[in-house]
């Protein structure tokens, strides 16, 4: 069976500053990998070129087999147009640090907005599933609510369904807990351990190692655009092999 996603030698610019520096993974179906490291290492840059909010400059990437971004034609690649971008960015679903929930719709309609209007799906046959989600994430009671009704915690979650909604193959998680009260965490990373043991390849980047520790198949360090170490999370967060990898890891837990 092939990877779920495949990336090669990807780099990316801003300017003068290099993001991303020869960045190749797999990632294998229904694998959690965590992407840990430090701020500015190009955690989230190389999450926002998985779901092609960010152009490559160089290198590839493949989805479930199909080559995002471009399309191949004998030895040529083309770039492919926003409209098509657009289609493949459906294969992933993506939750940010902050929640980015449409203020002045409803938990419900939040929900079923993308695949009424993105997916064209009748009415009738969402709802029923928004409801479905809206039950996984502990939130069925707040279906009428608007997000400024909720506490952060059940906006993350409610934005996680949202994601769900659309049936991604692949979901990606830029520090999904960052941006909350500490007593609000445990409740998002329930959800994503539910949505793990569910068979979900997921990709997170994350500063809680411990739901690292527990949940990920497969932890990846980063520094200064590069993958400095890979490997189970016993291998990364309890004997690193790498000096950087062993001073992060002995900062974040002091």
């Amino acid at each position: 069976m092939s990877s779920m996603v495949v990336a090669v030698d990807l780099k990316k610019f801003f300017g003068d500053f290099q993001a991303l520096d020869n960045v190749s993974f797999e990632i294998e179906h229904g694998e959690v990998l965590c992407i840990i490291g430090p701020s500015g290492s190009g955690k989230s840059t190389l999450l926002r070129c998985i779901n092609q909010l960010e152009r490559i400059d160089s290198g590839a990437i493949w989805i479930d087999d199909e080559l995002i971004g471009f399309r191949q034609d004998g030895d040529k690649l083309y770039q492919l147009n926003d409209a098509e971008i657009a289609r493949q960015r459906l294969s992933s679903g993506m939750v940010f640090q902050r929640f980015n929930l449409f203020a002045h719709m409803t938990v419900l309609e939040n929900i079923i907005e993308g695949p009424v209007i993105v997916q064209k799906r009748a009415k009738t046959a969402v709802i029923p599933e928004a409801m479905a989600l809206l039950e996984k994430v502990g939130l069925t009671d707040k279906k009428d609510s608007y997000p400024s009704e909720l506490s952060g915690g059940q906006q993350q979650r409610i934005a996680i369904a949202r994601a769900l909604a659309m049936k991604p193959k692949l979901m990606l998680f830029d520090e999904p807990t960052s941006a909350l009260d500490p007593e609000l965490v445990s409740d998002v990373l329930s959800v994503m351990r539910d949505l793990a043991k569910s068979g979900m390849t997921m990709v997170v980047v994350t500063h809680e190692l411990g739901f690292a520790r527990e949940v990920a198949n497969r932890v990846v360090f980063m520094d200064r655009g590069k993958i400095v170490e890979s490997g189970t999370p016993q291998e990364i967060l309890s004997s690193p092999k790498e000096k950087r990898t062993q001073d992060f890891i002995a900062a974040v837990l002091a």
